[in-house]
């Protein structure tokens, strides 16, 4: 499938894209309440992948709102091409993937974005989970990793969005609790089926430890 993207080459310290982004900071550390557990560890410069759990259809917009950096997120395109968003969603380099299959055109924009020097954002449960069990992800993850050579940044949500498809979830108050674990790079994957699984299976041990870490910490908080 050919890209039907705009060109994206925004400084991310572009007069339109700080309005955005404090905007979006009024809107999700105010309104819907994102209680930062542990600091967010992206890089103020160069590339890199967020990998986190996906619970709704704001999670996005929580994340952003405590990045350092403009996070381009590969979003599904049911959501990009809804009227009166893509004009938006274009302003701030949102990567449009095709679910019903492999997303060539997709995999190619995600690559030249971290060429560039951002940050690609990525829910590689694939579609929003209700339980706070991670689904399996999806193994493309490995495919960006591996050949753009970006560190992996993981991170965790939960909180009261979970299950809220948009616009719901944007509309409601909520309260949301987000945590990021340590950075890490994917040696360069060997070809294979096997070791393919390897790496996705180490992607995701590291959100599971940060889910493991929110269960916990929600457990004591609730007891005392």
């Amino acid at each position: 499938m050919a890209s039907d993207l705009p060109p994206f080459k925004a400084d991310e310290n572009t007069l339109s894209i700080r309005v955005l982004r404090c905007l979006n900071v009024c809107f999700s550390r105010i309104y819907h309440h994102v209680e930062v557990r542990t600091p967010c560890r992206l890089p103020r410069r160069g590339a890199g992948i967020i990998v986190c759990n996906h619970i709704s259809g704001v999670d996005p917009v929580l994340i952003q709102a405590v990045s350092p950096r403009l996070i381009r997120w590969m979003m599904a395109r049911e959501y990009y091409a809804q009227p009166g968003l893509k004009w938006l969603l274009d302003r701030v380099g949102i990567i449009p993937v095709d679910r019903s299959g492999r997303d060539l055109a997709a995999t190619r924009a995600a690559l030249e974005a971290l060429k560039n020097g951002y940050i690609v954002g990525i829910f590689p449960e694939g579609r929003i989970e209700p339980t706070r069990e991670l689904l399996p992800f999806l193994n493309g993850i490995v495919l960006l990793a591996a050949k753009s050579g970006a560190p992996i940044y993981p991170a965790y949500l939960d909180g009261t969005q979970r299950g809220k498809e948009m616009p719901r979830a944007q509309i409601e108050p909520q309260r949301a609790r987000l945590s990021f674990g340590e950075p890490f790079h994917l040696t360069r994957a060997r070809s294979g089926r096997e070791h393919i699984s390897e790496a996705t299976a180490m992607i995701q041990n590291s959100v599971e430890k940060l889910r493991i870490a929110e269960v916990e910490r929600s457990r004591i908080e609730h007891y005392y």
